[in-house]
C-alpha cells in the first residue's frame, strides 16, 4: 500500500485549492489524510482551507498534525504559531514562532509576528526588538515600520515613531493605516494642523476608513456642515457599514451636531454608538463589581505580607496619578512635569501587567511577589524616564490599585483628581476609549453604578492607607489656580518653578484623550458643560450621590 499520494491526486486537490473551492479541496484533504495519514501535503493543504473558510480550531488540529509529521520544517512551526494567534493563544504562538526561526533564521515574517505577540501580552520593549530584527531582514518591510512605530508610540518615543511612520509610507505611499497612525503621533504631539493633513490623506486613499474620520472631527473644529460632514453622513446612510465602524462614524458625528451646538442630534448620534460599542465588548457590569470585590477581599487578605524594607537601587520615584478616566489627571500631569526634575510618562499599562494577578488572587501575595511587582515596575520606569529622576503614570485605572500600589513604593507620590461627579460620568460617556478596559462607560446606568463603586473604593483606600493619598480638587484647581497648584507642588516636596502656572505651554507629548484642550490655557466651567444634555437624560446623573 502506497505511504504517499500519487501525482495525480496532489494534482486534483492543489487545483481544487487553487479554484477556490474550498468545500471540495476540504472533503479531498480528509479523504488523503485519512489514506496517509503520515504524508504532509494533505495536511498542510487542509490547515489552510479550514482557515479560509473560519473553522480555526479545527485548522488548529491539523497544523499540529503536520509539526508532528515534520518537527524540522519551519514554515509549518510558523503556521501553527498563526492559527494559536488567530485563537488568542499567544503564549503558543510565540514558542511556535520562536521553533520557526530555530529551523529558519531569517524568517522575517516570524520576527514580525512575534512582536504582535510581544505587543498584545505589553511586552513592548520585545516587541521593539523583534520589529528591528524584522526589518534588519527586510528592509523594505513596511508593514514592520508602521508596527514599530505603534511600539515607539506607547513607550512614549514620539519622535521616533514618527520617523518610522514616514518609513512606511515611503515604501508605501498608499499606506493609508501609516497616515492615521502618524496623524495620531502628531496629534500627540501636539502638531494639529499636521495631523489633520495625514487624517486628510489617509481618507483620501479610503473614504470609508471610519477611525481616521473620527479621528479628524476631534480635532477640527466645526461651524458649518462642510463637506467632510457631509462625506461622514454619507457613510452612515450606508446600510453596509456595521460594527466598529458605525460605531466610529457615530462618535464623529456626535462631534460634529455638538460644534453646531444641536444637541438633540448629537445625543442621538452618542447612544447609538455607545449602544454598539458595549455591545461589541459583550460588557457586563457585573464583572466590574466583582473585581471590585475581589480587590477589597484580597487587600485584607493579604496586608500582613508587606515587606519591611525595600531597596531602591536608582533612587527612581514614582507619582501615581489616579481617578476616574476624564478627570483632570491629564491636566495635573502637565502642571507636574512642566517642573524641570520631572518627566511626566502619561498612562502605562505596567500596574495592571504585573499588579492585576497579586491584586486579584491569581498569584498569591508574598514578599517575593511584591518585590517582584516593585522591581518589575521599576525596570520598566527605568527604560522610559531620560534623565530624570522623579516621573508620572497618571493612568487614572490605576485607583484600582492603589493599595498595591501604597505598599510597595512608600517612597511614592499618589495624588487623586476629584472631579464633580455628573461631569465626569458624562465624558466618559462621550468618550470612544482605545482600551477595551472601560466597558462600562458605554451606558449611562453602567457608568453611575460604576463611579459609585471607585467611590466606594476610594473612601476605603483612604480609610486603609491613612493619609497616604493627597486628593486635588479639579474644580477648586480651575478656580483658584496659582494657589492650588503651589499647594500641590509643595506636598510633592519640590521647589517652585513658575513654569508650573503654565501648562500649556508643557511641550511634552499627549497620548489620552485630552491631548487637544491640554494645549490651551487651564479654564473654568468645563464641568457644567453636561448639562446641555440634560433635557435628553432623564435625569440619570442629577442628584448622583457617591454617598
Amino acid at each position: 500500500m502506497p505511504k504517499a499520494p500519487s501525482k495525480n491526486q496532489i494534482e486534483t486537490l492543489l487545483k481544487q485549492y487553487q479554484a477556490n473551492n474550498y468545500v471540495k479541496a476540504e472533503e479531498y484533504a480528509l479523504y488523503l489524510t485519512k489514506k496517509f495519514p503520515n504524508h504532509d501535503f494533505a495536511w498542510k493543504i487542509l490547515s489552510i482551507v479550514l482557515k479560509k473558510v473560519g473553522k480555526i480550531s479545527e485548522s488548529l488540529t491539523a497544523s499540529e498534525k503536520l509539526v508532528e509529521i515534520t518537527p524540522q520544517d519551519a514554515l509549518a512551526h510558523y503556521n501553527l504559531g498563526n492559527t494559536y494567534r488567530e485563537l488568542k493563544k499567544f503564549s503558543k504562538a510565540e514558542e511556535s514562532y520562536k521553533k520557526a526561526i530555530s529551523f529558519k533564521p531569517d524568517l522575517f515574517q516570524a520576527y514580525y509576528n512575534l512582536g504582535i505577540v510581544s505587543k498584545n501580552n505589553y511586552k513592548l520593549e520585545e516587541a521593539e526588538r523583534y520589529y528591528r530584527k524584522a526589518i534588519h531582514l527586510k528592509p523594505n518591510f513596511a508593514e514592520a515600520y508602521n508596527n514599530l512605530g505603534t511600539v515607539l508610540d506607547n513607550l512614549n518615543k514620539l519622535n521616533e515613531a514618527e520617523i518610522y511612520y514616514k518609513k512606511a509610507i515611503a515604501l508605501n505611499p498608499d499606506f493609508e493605516e501609516a497616515y492615521n497612525n502618524l496623524g495620531t503621533n502628531l496629534e500627540q504631539q501636539g502638531k494639529l494642523n499636521d495631523a489633520q493633513t495625514m487624517y486628510e490623506k489617509a481618507i483620501l486613499i479610503n473614504p470609508g476608513l471610519t477611525n481616521a474620520h473620527r479621528q479628524l472631527s476631534l480635532i477640527k473644529k466645526f461651524d458649518s456642515y462642510d463637506q467632510h460632514f457631509q462625506q461622514i453622513q454619507k457613510i452612515y446612510l450606508d446600510k453596509n457599514i456595521l460594527g466598529e465602524q458605525r460605531c466610529h462614524i457615530n462618535f464623529a458625528l456626535a462631534k460634529i451636531y455638538e460644534d453646531l451646538e444641536n444637541f438633540e442630534k448629537a445625543f442621538q448620534h452618542f447612544t447609538e454608538g455607545n449602544k454598539i460599542k458595549k455591545k461589541l465588548l459583550k460588557y457586563n457590569i457585573k464583572n466590574d463589581i466583582e473585581l471590585f470585590n475581589q480587590i477589597k477581599l484580597y487587600f485584607k487578605k493579604n496586608s500582613q505580607n508587606t515587606p519591611k524594607n525595600f531597596e531602591n537601587k536608582n533612587a527612581l520615584t514614582p507619582i501615581f496619578i489616579i481617578g476616574m478616566p476624564r478627570s483632570g489627571t491629564t491636566l495635573v500631569e502637565q502642571i507636574i512635569s512642566s517642573h524641570s526634575m520631572v518627566t511626566g510618562l502619561g498612562e502605562l499599562p505596567f500596574v495592571l501587567q504585573f499588579g492585576y494577578p497579586v491584586t486579584t488572587g491569581l498569584l498569591e501575595s508574598s514578599e517575593e511577589s511584591l518585590t517582584k511587582f516593585r522591581n518589575d515596575y521599576l525596570e520598566k520606569l527605568e527604560y522610559l524616564r531620560e534623565k530624570n529622576l522623579i516621573v508620572t503614570d497618571k493612568t487614572p485605572q490605576n485607583f484600582l490599585y492603589t493599595g498595591l500600589i501604597a505598599t510597595c513604593f512608600p517612597e511614592a507620590k499618589i495624588l487623586h483628581v476629584k472631579r464633580d461627579p455628573a461631569a465626569v460620568c458624562w465624558a466618559n460617556y462621550k468618550q470612544w476609549f482605545k482600551s477595551k478596559n472601560l466597558g462600562y462607560s458605554y451606558s449611562l446606568e453602567d457608568i453611575v453604578v460604576y463611579y459609585k463603586l471607585y467611590n466606594e473604593l476610594m473612601e476605603f483606600w483612604n480609610k486603609a492607607l491613612k493619609n497616604k493619598i493627597y486628593e486635588v480638587d479639579y474644580e477648586a484647581l480651575t478656580i483658584n489656580q496659582e494657589d492650588e497648584i503651589k499647594k500641590l507642588i509643595k506636598y510633592l516636596e519640590l521647589s517652585w518653578e513658575e513654569s508650573c502656572l503654565s501648562p500649556e505651554k508643557n511641550e511634552r507629548s499627549v497620548s489620552t484623550a485630552s491631548n487637544i484642550q491640554i494645549r490651551n490655557k487651564i479654564f473654568k466651567g468645563s464641568s457644567q458643560k453636561w448639562k446641555k444634555y440634560k433635557p435628553f437624560l432623564d435625569g440619570v446623573l442629577d442628584n448622583l450621590d457617591t454617598k
